[in-house]
């Protein structure tokens, strides 16, 4: 397995302007602490979408004091309670997908904790790859968790006294708005709780954005 270390020291090496994104489940703080070592002050930037768990929001907030987080909140520019109701497509794209990646422009590498496990849509992820956003600019986006299982990332948190969201004591596996989100129906798939099983991502990191390698 690719060392997360050396995936983050090699894009930290050769980044203009990194930056981090972070919605605080475990993979993200997990991710935060393992740049924050190398980079103390990267900006960790948080998508308030006007519809996160009240516990999601006291477990930024004291974790941002606690590691003295450089910490960068987005929101819609016009943000619209209970869009879900009639699409969440839409309160996606208007709540996360648009603001962030209007909020990405000024970087050159954005760092995700994106694993591979999580779901098909993210089977061939690599650790790094190149991003196109909406404007046609390309950053490079960094997955240095890609490889790691989620069993990876509760032995890493234990390991360095890592707090998790307590979402999690409830049944949750993957956090996302609340109204959006359940502990799995199926145990199987640790992202059926999402948006009741209508889709498997939010529009931010679907693969029409990767810009595809050239074959060797």
């Amino acid at each position: 397995m690719i060392d997360a270390r050396d995936v983050i020291r090699t894009a930290l090496a050769a980044a203009r302007a990194p930056c981090l994104t972070s919605s605080f489940q475990a993979e993200c703080v997990v991710l935060t602490h393992l740049v924050r070592g190398e980079r103390p002050d990267v900006p960790v930037l948080f998508l308030d979408t006007c519809h996160h768990f009240a516990e999601t929001l006291a477990y930024r907030n004291e974790l941002a004091r606690a590691w003295g987080l450089n910490l960068i909140t987005l929101r819609a520019g016009e943000p619209r309670v209970g869009l879900w109701t009639a699409s969440t497509e839409a309160c996606c794209a208007r709540h996360k997908v648009e603001p962030l990646f209007t909020a990405l422009e000024p970087y050159g590498v954005w760092f995700t904790a994106l694993r591979r496990e999580q779901s098909p849509t993210r089977a061939a992820l690599q650790e790094v790859e190149p991003f196109r956003l909406p404007s046609g600019r390309t950053i490079q986006r960094v997955s240095p968790l890609a490889a790691w299982t989620s069993r990876d990332v509760r032995a890493y948190a234990r390991r360095h006294d890592i707090p998790l969201l307590p979402l999690y004591e409830r049944g949750f596996t993957s956090i996302g708005c609340e109204p959006c989100t359940s502990p799995p129906p199926d145990p199987a798939n640790p992202r059926s709780g999402r948006w009741g099983g209508q889709k498997l991502e939010c529009g931010i990191h679907i693969q029409a954005h990767v810009i595809a390698r050239p074959k060797a």
